[in-house]
């Protein structure tokens, strides 16, 4: 059954992502809030299939935490799940992505349709400038923006090193920092076919307010509580617990 719903959300996708495609690109002399507004219907439609084809919900926990303005939100990696998620669970959110994911057919055409941040990540300390010029327009624009600090999706239970670029923007532009920890990877596992039915948590930790603190502040800060809630999340992943049951 598992293998049949994957199947059958694969087949969705392929029907359903191309003629949006290309009605995405008619969209381009439009405002940068209209045409994340009209990509929403796309994702909507795909999460819709999500929750009532894959079994794949979720609940969130920390709402409260939002800020008033708009946030820089450093997020774990773990799926694709949450890059459509986010945009459902967060007011208008920008993501930094790879330049060369907006070459990609259809899926592509859609990233180059909607307000974001798209960086050469080869280019070192310029990549951060990148990030800075054009993270700074998006929250001007009204839009959160999103990073995913460890650069690349991540299995459960696993780390890497968080990346200056989401901390290094909110310390540029006095901009408060939303950590957000899930664990969507256990549903919807890292280039895998098969979706896995389940509820995915999401938990949004307090704002960081990041006046007067510098980027390595601020990614340290970041990590410790994302890292922590992770355990608590999903604390199998962690082995946390098992020295106590031991003993």
């Amino acid at each position: 059954m598992i293998f049949l719903r994957s199947l059958l959300f694969m087949v969705v996708l392929a029907l359903y992502t191309p003629p949006f495609a290309l009605f995405f690109l008619l969209m381009r002399p439009l405002p940068g809030m209209t045409r994340y507004r009209i990509v929403q219907g796309w994702t909507r439609v795909v999460l819709w299939f999500v929750k009532h084809l894959l079994g794949i919900k979720y609940r969130v926990e920390g709402h409260e935490n939002l800020p008033a303005r708009p946030a820089v939100i450093l997020c774990k990696h773990q799926s694709a799940w949450e890059t459509m998620a986010l945009q459902e669970i967060f007011p208008p959110v920008s993501f930094v992505l790879k330049r060369e994911l907006l070459h990609i057919p259809f899926f592509g055409w859609g990233l180059a349709s909607i307000p974001s941040i798209a960086i050469d990540r080869r280019a070192g300390r310029d990549a951060l400038e990148q990030v800075l010029e054009q993270g700074r327009r998006r929250l001007q624009e009204g839009f959160w923006v999103v990073i995913f600090p460890e650069g690349t999706r991540t299995a459960p239970g696993t780390t890497r090193r968080y990346k200056p670029g989401g901390a290094y923007l909110a310390a540029k532009t006095g901009t408060p920092v939303v950590p957000v920890a899930h664990n969507a990877g256990e549903f919807w596992r890292r280039r895998a076919f098969l979706k896995y039915p389940g509820t995915v948590t999401v938990s949004i930790g307090p704002a960081i307010d990041t006046r007067g603190l510098t980027p390595d502040e601020i990614n340290a800060r970041t990590e410790a509580w994302i890292e922590a809630e992770m355990r608590r999340i999903s604390p199998h992943r962690y082995g946390v617990g098992k020295d106590r049951v031991a003993a």
